[in-house]
């Protein structure tokens, strides 16, 4: 990957350490550990090498789509897991299509964001609001970078612990620590919800969702993030026409 020429090496590296250390600042990095511990003992339940469990991470890296990858392969055509395992990390698409302009410039060249897209994961994303805003633009590629490494490397780590644990870890606590993703992403969406829009949505996924997974709807988590984002959008824009008619 090519280097902007108006941004200096040591900017680059300064940049992308910077993004490592914020990512071992974020509570994520120790919620993966957790998370993937528990990846890492379902790979080994389910005959997959340590290679290829270690490579999921890196290509897939969405704790989700590698339970489906793990958990299908065995019993399901390499067909049907790609087309699962596509279709659970579709949701990444408007998280890439949200991000993306907070890193571009002008000089800013579709290969040199073919790396961050690749990073975005929800714990990446959601720390990525958070820290970028402080971050001069012209280096918010390599922070991000960094982030995303420095996100992705205990995810890496705890996997391969987990794969060795895996005949010690009972199934409850696996179960457990996998939960701790979703977990910890309501309390971190909570703490960066700032705007009306944010919280409106907030709240109304927290309802909605539920209501729709009790009715067995299909595709309920989509459906909540139309509906709800959607009633959001609306309450933001009617809030904003009240203001500007004062």
């Amino acid at each position: 990957m090519s280097i902007p020429p108006d941004l200096p090496e040591s900017s680059i590296l300064s940049a992308f350490l910077r993004g490592f250390k914020a990512a071992w600042r974020s509570v994520f990095a120790y919620v993966l550990l957790g998370t993937y511990v528990g990846i890492g003992a379902l790979a080994h339940e389910f005959g997959f090498s340590l290679g290829w469990m270690v490579a999921s991470t890196v290509l897939v890296w969405a704790a989700p789509a590698q339970v489906i990858l793990i958990s299908t392969l065995p019993t399901a055509s390499l067909i049907e897991v790609a087309i699962a395992v596509t279709l659970s990390s579709i949701r990444f698409m408007p998280m890439v299509v949200a991000v993306l302009p907070m890193l571009k410039t002008a000089q800013t060249r579709t290969r040199h964001l073919i790396l961050p897209a690749h990073l975005t994961a929800i714990s990446v994303w959601v720390e990525a609001f958070r820290f970028l805003p402080g971050v001069p633009r012209a280096e918010r590629i390599w922070f991000y970078n960094g982030l995303g490494v420095g996100l992705i490397s205990p995810a890496i780590a705890a996997s391969i612990a987990g794969f060795y644990l895996a005949a010690k870890l009972p199934p409850f606590l696996a179960a457990v620590l996998l939960f701790l993703t979703p977990l910890s992403l309501l309390m971190s969406v909570s703490r960066n919800s700032r705007q009306l829009i944010d919280r409106v949505a907030l709240v109304l996924g927290l309802v909605i969702g539920p209501v729709l997974s009790s009715m067995k709807v299909g595709l309920d988590l989509l459906w909540t993030g139309i509906i709800a984002g959607t009633i959001a959008y609306l309450a933001h824009r009617v809030h904003e026409a009240w203001h500007e008619r004062d």
